[in-house]
């Protein structure tokens, strides 16, 4: 995949989340083209390396409220099933 194609599916999973421009897990882990849980495992092993506010859980509230959200998304680029 060139990089502008990269970039393009990097920017299609982008989303905003308490003022900040955020990727989830499972779709970074897709980028890199590993697992989610190997990428957190990764991130948990080096947490040292990243900025604490680089790095936070969405609340269930958060996640209730772009549930639908993503699996939209999800359907309409990747053409996947929630």
């Amino acid at each position: 995949m060139n990089a502008d194609a990269l970039a393009i599916q990097a920017e299609r999973r982008i989303l905003l989340v308490r003022g900040m421009k955020i990727m989830l897990s499972h779709d970074l882990a897709e980028l890199y083209g590993v697992e989610t849980k190997a990428l957190n495992r990764a991130v948990k092993r080096n947490a040292e390396r990243f900025p604490r506010d680089l790095l936070f859980q969405l609340t269930s509230q958060e996640w209730t409220n772009f549930l639908p959200f993503t699996c939209t998304k999800r359907n309409q680029y990747r053409q996947q099933r929630c």
